[in-house]
């Protein structure tokens, strides 16, 4: 019993230290096979871990988390953009109704001179008259 312990000691460390068999790629497929008992559902995960290891040179969990990283930057991306159109819109709202104030006080300041001025020329008039 104490050979066999001392075997399997051996073996699992040379497998583990020595980089001889890729053991992360095999223990999603292995975890798997002991969880459900399905060979052929954890052959077709090794075969695709492999595929996408082969294209990417990523594992499939560094490239979901990549791609998740990417969607997360795109959405903060768009956010920020959204707000920056908000803020613009604002300012130049706020730009339009000054000057549109700026408009009304011009022509209340241009109606006040104009009655002034008819004011006075009836006043001039009238003392031409007078005269």
């Amino acid at each position: 019993m104490f050979k066999l312990l001392r075997v399997i000691f051996l073996i699992t460390s040379f497998v583990f230290l020595s980089g001889f068999l890729p053991f992360a790629s095999l223990l999603g497929p292995g975890v798997t096979i002991v969880s459900s008992g399905n060979v052929y559902k954890a052959g077709i995960q090794y075969i695709i871990d492999s595929t996408i290891k082969q294209k990417t040179g990523k594992n499939s969990l560094a490239l979901v988390k990549d791609e998740v990283r990417k969607q997360n930057n795109k959405r903060d991306f768009n956010q920020e953009f959204k707000k920056l159109v908000e803020k613009r819109i604002a300012l130049t709202h706020k730009k339009l109704i000054k000057q549109n104030n700026q408009k009304k006080f011009n022509e209340g300041l241009k109606r006040l001179i104009e009655k002034r001025f008819a004011i006075v020329q009836k006043k001039l008039i009238l003392k031409k008259f007078s005269q």
